[in-house]
C-alpha cells in the first residue's frame, strides 16, 4: 500500500508546537513513518483567502484529516474559519476525521470556536480531549494505529509498540519549539543540502532551494509564522543546521581537550571549542582525536597501512549519540571530549531516559527511545547510523575489531560517559581494519562462532567451497547440524549459498556483496 497522507489541520501560530510534534511522531515513529505521511500547509500566500483555497485543494489530496482544536477561531472566510472549512470538506469527501481538542470543556474559547465544536459534536464525530503534548502524541497513535487496522489489517509489532511508547515518554520539549531567534536565511544551507541528500537519496546538487525548504518544514526542522510569512528554524533545525548553534543556546557546543597527564589539569596540550552546526562538529570532534593520537605503521604485503589509535566509527557513533540523546533543558553544561595517553571519554550531560538504565546499555540487551527523536533521526541521515538500532553493539565490535577492549559506559555528575580505553604502550595490538589485510574474519563476528565454524571459516577464507557432504564426514556431524552451521556463517555474512540441491556448496562471501 501506498503510503496514507495525513492533513494536519489547525489554527497554525496558535497550535504551532501540537502541529510540530505530531509531524515528528509521525515521521519518526518506527511503525508510523512506514505507513504515514504527515502533510501541513505552511507556505502562507498573499491573502487568507488564496490560503484557504490552497489547503482545501492539498487536503483533497489527503486520506486522513486530523484536526486539533484550542480556543482560537482563525481567520475566517465570509464568516468560516480556514480550519472549520477543512473539516467540512473532509467529513463531505467522507475522510475520516480525527479531532483532538486541547483543554476540558469550561475552557473559555472564542465564540467561533465554541459553534465550531458544538457542530462536530451534532456531527456525531467523536473527539478525545488533550492538556499537554505527552496525551497529544498518546491519543494521535492510538487513533492512526486504529485506523490502520481496520482498514489494512496491518498492526505493529509488541517491540515497536513499547519502542514508541518509551519515546513519547521521554521526549524532550526542547526540540520542537518555534523560535524566531534566527530565520530560514541564517542556516547553513550547504550542510541542510546533505541532510536532505541523504535522507531521500538525491544528488545535493539537484535539490531547489524550495523543495530544500519544504523537506525541512516536513521534518519538523523550520517553522512557517503566519503573521509575517516568514521561515524559522524550530530548536532542533538550530542544533543541527546553525552556523553556531550556540548563539541561541551556549550549551549547544562541544569542548574538546588533550591532555598530556592521565589526569585532567589546567594545561592541556590541545583544546577547542567546536562551534559549528552539529554534524560538521562531530566531524571536527574526530579530527581532534587524530590530532592527539597516535597513528603507527604496519607493513602488509607490499603496502605501508597507518593505522589509527581509535577506530573513527566507534568515536562516530559515541559523539553522534551524544548529540542526539543529551539533555538539552539542562542549559549549564556541553559536551565534553577528553583525549588522554591511555583513553578517551566523551561526556553528555544528562543520563539515560526512563526506563534504559545503564546496566540495560551495558548488557546491550535494551529497546532503544529518544530524548530527542528528530535529531536522532536527522543524525542518523548524516552519518548512515540506523537510530532506532544497537549504536552501543557496533561500538562495542568496531573496538574489538579494532584490537581494543570494549568500551565503558559510566556515569558522572550527571553526565553519561563512553570511555574507550586505548592500547596503552602495546601498539600491537592495533588490528589492520578489514579489507586492507585480505579475507579475515573479524573478532566481533568470530565470538559469535562455535570452534566448529570457526573451522569452517578458516577454510573459506583459505579458498575453499565447502559442501555438507564434505562437512559431515570431516567433523562427523548430522546433516541438521551443518545446515545450522551454514546458516550461522551465511548471517554474519562470512559465507553465500552457490547452486541449488545436490550441487549446493557454500563460498567466502566477498566484501561489499550483499
Amino acid at each position: 500500500m501506498s503510503k496514507l497522507r495525513i492533513f494536519i489541520s489547525s489554527v497554525q501560530k496558535e497550535l504551532e508546537n501540537e502541529r510540530l510534534a505530531v509531524l515528528s511522531l509521525i515521521s519518526t515513529d518506527a511503525f508510523l513513518q512506514v505507513h504515514c505521511e504527515p502533510v501541513l500547509y505552511e507556505f502562507e500566500p498573499a491573502s487568507p483567502k488564496d490560503a484557504a483555497q490552497e489547503c482545501l485543494a492539498l487536503l483533497s489530496r489527503c486520506e486522513i484529516c486530523l484536526t486539533i482544536i484550542w480556543k482560537e477561531y482563525g481567520h475566517a472566510i465570509d464568516g468560516i474559519s480556514i480550519t472549520r472549512q477543512e473539516y467540512r470538506l473532509a467529513r463531505d469527501k467522507g475522510l475520516p476525521v480525527l479531532a483532538f481538542i486541547k483543554g476540558d470543556a469550561a475552557l473559555q474559547r472564542e465564540a467561533g470556536t465554541a459553534d465550531f465544536l458544538k457542530e462536530i459534536g451534532k456531527g456525531g464525530l467523536k473527539y478525545k480531549r488533550f492538556g499537554n503534548l505527552l496525551e497529544l502524541l498518546r491519543e494521535v497513535r492510538a487513533a492512526l494505529l486504529k485506523i490502520l487496522k481496520e482498514r489494512f489489517a496491518i498492526e505493529p509489532t509488541s517491540d515497536e509498540n513499547e519502542i514508541a511508547q518509551q519515546t513519547i515518554t521521554a521526549t524532550s520539549n526542547f526540540e520542537l519549539q518555534a523560535l524566531k531567534r534566527l530565520r530560514w536565511e541564517d542556516l547553513d544551507h550547504e550542510t541542510a543540502r546533505r541532510l536532505v541528500a541523504s535522507a531521500e537519496q538525491k544528488e545535493a546538487r539537484g535539490i531547489s532551494a524550495d523543495d530544500l525548504l519544504h523537506d525541512l518544514l516536513a521534518r519538523g526542522l523550520v517553522w512557517n509564522d503566519p503573521e509575517t510569512g516568514g521561515h524559522y528554524p524550530t530548536a532542533a533545525g538550530i542544533v543541527l543546521l546553525a552556523r553556531d548553534p550556540s548563539v541561541v543556546f551556549p550549551h549547544c557546543r562541544i569542548l574538546a581537550d588533550a591532555y598530556r597527564g592521565i589526569e585532567p589539569d589546567g594545561d592541556p596540550s590541545d583544546h577547542t571549542d567546536l562551534r559549528a552546526p552539529m554534524p560538521v562538529a562531530i566531524e571536527q570532534a574526530i579530527a581532534f582525536v587524530e590530532r592527539n593520537t597516535r597513528h603507527p605503521i604496519r607493513i602488509v604485503g607490499l603496502d605501508r597501512v597507518r593505522l589509527d589509535e581509535y577506530p573513527a566509527e566507534a568515536l562516530r557513533e559515541a559523539l553522534v549519540n551524544a548529540v542526539a540523546h543529551r539533555d538539552y533543558e539542562d542549559g549549564s553544561r556541553k559536551i565534553m571530549l577528553e583525549v588522554f595517553p591511555d583513553r578517551v571519554v566523551i561526556s553528555s550531560p544528562g543520563l539515560p531516559p526512563p526506563p534504559i538504565t545503564l546496566q540495560k546499555l551495558r548488557s546491550r540487551k535494551y529497546r532503544p527511545c529518544s530524548r530527542n527523536p528528530i535529531l536522532a533521526q536527522c543524525l542518523s541521515f548524516f552519518h548512515r547510523i540506523e537510530e532506532r538500532g544497537s549504536g552501543f553493539r557496533r561500538m562495542h565490535d568496531q573496538m574489538v575489531d579494532h584490537g581494543l577492549d570494549q568500551p565503558r559506559l559510566a556515569t558522572d555528575t550527571g553526565y553519561f560517559q563512553i570511555i574507550f580505553a586505548g592500547p596503552g604502550n602495546d601498539l600491537k595490538r592495533l588490528r589492520v581494519p578489514a579489507g586492507r589485510a585480505g579475507k579475515t574474519v573479524p573478532p566481533s563476528v568470530e565470538q559469535q562462532l562455535t570452534e566448529r565454524q570457526k573451522e569452517m571459516a578458516a577454510l573459506l577464507v583459505a579458498g575453499e567451497e565447502l559442501t555438507s557432504r564434505q562437512c559431515e564426514a570431516k567433523f562427523g556431524i548430522t546433516r541438521p547440524i551443518t545446515s545450522k552451521d551454514f546458516a550461522a556463517l551465511v548471517r554474519l555474512g562470512l559465507a553465500e549459498k552457490v547452486g541449488s540441491g545436490r550441487s549446493t556448496r557454500y563460498r567466502l562471501k566477498s566484501p561489499g556483496e550483499s
